[in-house]
This record gives C-alpha cells, sequence and structure tokens, in this order.
C-alpha cells in the first residue's frame, strides 16, 4: 500500500533499451522519449559530447578524437560504462527533478542477457536515482505492450524484431515458456544492404542510407509493389561520388539470406512448444512487434512459411515501452500467474 501511495507522487516510468533506439514511458504521460541508443565521445578525455539524435547525426561524420558509439550491440551491452552514463542521461532528462520522490523503473532486456548485465542495468538505474529498479525480458514486455492474455493458460507466440536481435518467445501463464533468440535484426538487414550494393554495383554506402531505402521501399515479399529511389555512395572503382537508381527487388534480394536464419529459428521454436501450446497457435498465429515487423512483406513471407495467421501490433516499436509501463501496474497479477505456472509445471511433470 505505501509503494502505491508512493508511486502515485513520483514519475514512475519504463524504459525499452534497446539495441537502436531507447524509448521512455512516464506514468500518465505516455511514451515522452524516443532517441537512438547512441554516445558521442570526446576520446582524449572521455567525455561525452552529445547522446541520442544529435550523437547519431555524427556517425561516420566525426573527427578522429570524436567517437560516435552504440554501446549495445547485437542486443547485449558491449560497454558498460557508456551503457550506464546512457540511462543516467535518459532518465535524469525525463525525470528533471520534477517529482520530489524518486521513481520507481521497470527496464526491457533482451531475454539473452547475462546476471552481470542484469545487475549492471539495474545499478545504472539506481545510481540515476531510481526508487526501485526491475528488469524484464523484451518478448514479455512487448506481449504485455501488445495487450496480449499473458495471464491465460494459453499459448501465445511473440516474434520480436529489434534493432540488435530478434527474439522469439512462447508466453503462458504470464511467463515465457520458451524462448530463442537470434543476433539478426534490423541493424543486420542495414548491413546485408551495404554488402549487396558494394558487391553488385561497386558502390559503398552509409548505415543511414541503407535503413532509409529498407523503410522507404524495402520488402522480402515477392508478391509486394515493385518501387524504385535514388541513393548516393562512393563508387568502389573511381573513388567518386555516385548516384544510382535502386529497386524493390534490390532490397529482398539483400535481404534473402537474413530471412532464411530469421525463419529458421521460428520453425525451431515452433518445434520445441509443447503439444498444448501448438494446438492454440493454430487459431492465434504469430505476433510481430519491433522495427522489423514494418518491413514490407514480412506477414506474408511468414504466413506462407508457418501456415499461420501472421499478425502485426498495432504501433510495433512502442510495444516493449508500452508493455514496462504496464508492468508496474500489473505486477502482482504477473507474478501470480507466474507463481501459478510453475504449480501447473510441477503437477504435469
Amino acid at each position: 500500500m505505501l509503494d502505491s501511495i508512493l508511486g502515485f507522487f513520483s514519475n514512475d516510468m519504463g524504459i525499452d533499451l534497446g539495441t537502436a533506439n531507447v524509448l521512455v514511458y512516464v506514468k500518465g504521460r505516455g511514451i515522452v522519449l524516443r532517441e537512438p541508443s547512441v554516445v558521442a565521445i570526446n576520446e582524449d578525455d572521455g567525455e561525452i559530447l552529445a547522446v541520442g539524435m544529435e550523437a547519431k547525426r555524427m556517425l561516420g561524420r566525426t573527427p578522429a578524437n570524436i567517437t560516435a558509439v552504440r554501446p549495445l550491440k547485437n542486443g547485449v551491452i558491449a560497454d558498460f560504462d557508456t551503457t550506464e552514463r546512457m540511462i543516467r542521461y535518459f532518465i535524469r532528462k525525463v525525470h528533471a527533478r520534477k517529482s520530489l520522490l524518486h521513481p520507481r523503473i521497470v527496464i526491457s532486456i533482451p531475454s539473452a542477457c547475462t546476471e552481470v548485465e542484469r545487475r549492471a542495468v539495474k545499478e545504472s538505474a539506481e545510481r540515476a536515482g531510481a526508487r526501485e529498479v526491475y528488469v524484464i525480458e523484451e518478448p514479455m514486455a512487448a506481449a504485455i505492450g501488445a495487450e496480449l492474455p499473458v495471464h491465460e493458460p494459453a499459448g501465445n507466440l511473440v516474434v520480436d524484431i529489434g534493432g540488435g536481435t530478434t527474439e522469439v518467445a512462447v508466453i503462458s501463464l504470464g511467463g515465457m515458456v520458451l524462448t530463442n533468440a537470434i543476433r539478426i535484426a534490423g541493424d543486420d538487414f542495414d548491413r546485408a544492404i551495404i554488402e549487396y550494393f558494394k558487391e553488385k554495383e561497386n558502390l559503398t554506402i552509409g548505415e543511414r542510407t541503407a535503413e532509409e531505402a529498407k523503410i522507404k521501399i524495402g520488402s522480402v515479399y515477392s508478391g509486394t509493389e515493385a518501387k524504385e529511389m535514388e541513393i548516393k555512395g562512393r563508387d568502389l572503382v573511381t573513388g567518386l561520388p555516385k548516384t544510382v537508381t535502386i529497386t524493390t527487388d534490390d532490397i529482398r534480394e539483400s535481404l534473402d539470406e537474413p530471412m532464411k536464419e530469421l525463419l529458421k529459428v521460428i520453425k525451431e521454436t515452433l518445434n520445441e512448444t509443447p503439444a498444448e501450446l501448438s494446438a492454440d497457435l493454430v487459431d492465434r498465429g504469430i505476433i510481430l512487434v519491433g522495427g522489423g515487423a514494418l518491413l514490407g512483406g514480412i506477414a506474408q513471407l511468414l504466413r506462407d512459411a508457418t501456415e499461420l495467421p501472421v499478425h502485426i501490433a498495432d504501433e510495433p516499436m512502442n510495444c516493449v515501452v508500452m508493455g514496462t509501463g504496464k508492468y508496474l501496474e500489473q505486477m502482482e497479477t504477473l507474478r501470480k500467474s507466474q507463481r501459478r505456472r510453475l504449480k501447473y509445471n510441477i503437477k504435469n511433470r
């Protein structure tokens, strides 16, 4: 009861700590921050010069003594110190001491995070001024944010295609029954596009150009409407700037291998799913969340490959952060569901 009273007066918040972006949800206000997970550092003295959008603009354009880095790579923390400083920056930017009470914070983390990484994330938030810190795995947060009936004794299959990893989870009774992760996601799609045009056009392009092409004309399904656009880069033969016209077919070909790996891990998860939960999936199907869910034709591709219904969640990029916020409100209910699931598993062994 005391916690509820304190929560009423504090800016409790949920944080989606993603490889590509950080999103922050504040109770009663909704999503208040969405910025890239990028930090610009002065190598001479270690000082942070910029965080978020301002730092992303510096990628590939900084002088020798300034480095723009992503402290989270492939869904895991690659640089603990920089990640901590980034978390503190975003929390303080949102909290801004508007409340006298320190906030409770729920932070989403990849399901593959180690205990050391979980502890580092919690300690970073505590040092930034949090009253209490909870961590929740991204697939569970995404399922809650997508308003799936996670408390029910029935299977829900979530495919979360983020920036650094794709996580596939079967959820029932408030817990993850099965989870698989693959380090192929949005950033890898961009790199595949870059490599494709190096080989096909002798053209080198930047990450931002590849991402723009993926968003504007990208598709992984052959039946999608054809589009085209111009991209600019550097000719690898002459070394001079060059402009070429690319098509939807180019993007589909470039993403062929990453899509095969993605389908493989989804099929492996389906193969490992208990029979009773598999039966539920025939009707409930697959829920796509994360930025990768917006890639053209991906729902149709998965539908053909799995013969299951495939649904893209409403606002798929917001599902995880919305789930962290709802987790604060549903925390006790979820804990009861997890205890019921444990009893159910023991009874049916």
